[in-house]
């Protein structure tokens, strides 16, 4: 979807074919080596977990992300508490992990680093 050696987070988000199957197998392994900060759930959605010094500095981030989920038109599940933003995400209309949840985690990935 990208073209070689474009890293995941320069790419953009792409509607999820209707009736294409999840990422499996040397696939999904290949991508989830692209993100290794990344936990991949079974084989199912993808989960990490990012820590702040305060609850102000997780809610930037979180709306930081919501943005980002915006304009890629890929949303994650969000979980905000002190300190803490729990992030995952999965394609739900695939029934698992597609390229779009890589290419989100190396967003959400750089936004963090680059904040």
């Amino acid at each position: 979807m990208g073209g070689p050696g474009l890293n995941l987070a320069d790419r953009r988000c792409r509607p999820h074919p209707a009736g294409a199957a999840p990422l499996t197998g040397e696939a999904l392994g290949a991508y989830a080596d692209q993100v290794p900060d990344w936990r991949v759930v079974d084989d199912h959605e993808l989960s990490k977990t990012f820590l702040f010094p305060d609850f102000h500095t997780a809610l930037a981030f979180v709306n930081l992300v919501g943005a980002l989920a915006e304009e890629e038109g890929h949303h994650p599940d969000l979980h905000l508490a002190w300190g803490r933003v729990d992030v995952r995400t999965s394609t739900h209309d695939a029934g698992g992990l597609t390229e779009n949840d890589f290419i989100l985690a190396a967003k959400v990935d750089r936004a963090f680093f680059r904040r």
